[in-house]
């Protein structure tokens, strides 16, 4: 196949995202092309990157506002919590550098989320970046009956669900079908043949696996083949949920940690401000640069 031309010479970057140690937390993409691009084009790029999730950002307008788009290998997303950390760490990187902490608009869609960003001292390259992911969504708490078939695709039996807590669905802008265990997150595992189709039914769109106690979660693509590293977008449903069952005080810093099971340990850290926004916060570390020939 011939090259496409508008992508000679189309910058990226590499970045971690939920740690302060390169090669550790979630990876990410971000692109920075001088326009937007085709829709068809950078889903064929994120899955050129095989991360779980690449960022496509254009300056929108004056000061420190961007456009943003977010593909999966598999599809576009509304809304993301690590790609827009990691992608606020790099615009403070390549824009402000030289001040200690930065403002940032990313537009999704019309959506307009505003990111801070602190350079750590001492480190440099390396960022902790906090989004206002809003007031979180509730949906109806499952029943006992409702719960078990979705128990079951995850290969799971009543006896690991925490029994002060149900199922719940939950969203800061991406719906979450919230699973509370006790322990066994090791066993956990998509099974059902149409997981997608089954969350739809309740509203979801993915699923996050919390052992509460633990203060520690899971998730993967729907077909169970790709687990994520450090889901930004669970983690403010997460704190909203322990939060409303009495698991979490309020004005608490919540630390949720994720990315165990896949080799690379993450720490997200969620608090409510006083109006009830959730506010998820990580680290961000540049890892490489590089061009498209």
């Amino acid at each position: 196949m011939t090259p496409n031309p508008s992508l000679s010479g189309l910058g990226f970057y590499q970045v971690d995202v939920f740690t302060h140690e390169a090669l550790a937390g979630n990876g990410l993409s971000v692109f920075l092309p001088d326009s937007p691009l085709p829709a068809r084009l950078m889903q064929r790029l994120a899955i050129e990157m095989r991360q779980f999730e690449s960022i496509f950002l254009s300056p929108d307008g004056p000061g420190n506002r961007f456009e943003a788009r977010i593909f999966t290998m598999e599809e576009e997303l509304d809304f993301a919590g690590h790609p827009l950390l990691g992608a606020a760490g790099l615009l403070h990187h390549l824009h402000a550098a030289g001040q200690p902490s930065a403002d940032w608009t990313l537009m999704l869609g019309t959506r307009a989320v505003a990111i801070s960003t602190t350079g750590k001292e001492g480190t440099p390259g390396t960022y902790d970046a906090s989004m206002n992911q809003g007031i979180a969504s509730f949906g109806p708490v499952l029943s006992h009956a409702d719960s078990l078939p979705f128990l079951a695709a995850l290969g799971l039996g009543p006896a690991q669900l925490d029994v002060r807590f149900a199922l719940q669905v939950v969203s800061t802008g991406l719906p979450y079908l919230l699973v509370p265990m006790v322990g066994g997150l090791e066993r956990v595992k998509i099974g059902h043949p149409a997981f997608e189709a089954l969350l739809a039914t309740v509203g979801a769109k993915f699923a996050y696996v919390l052992d509460v106690s633990a203060r520690e979660g899971r998730t993967w693509d729907n077909a169970g083949m790709v687990e994520d590293i450090a889901t930004g977008s669970a983690a403010g449903p997460a704190g909203a949920y322990l939060l409303r069952h009495g698991a979490a005080k309020a004005g608490e810093i919540i630390t949720i940690k994720q990315g165990r099971f896949a080799g690379r340990p993450s720490r997200i850290t969620v608090q409510a401000n006083a109006a009830g926004e959730m506010l998820v916060s990580g680290g961000v570390v540049m890892l490489a640069h590089g061009r498209l020939l």
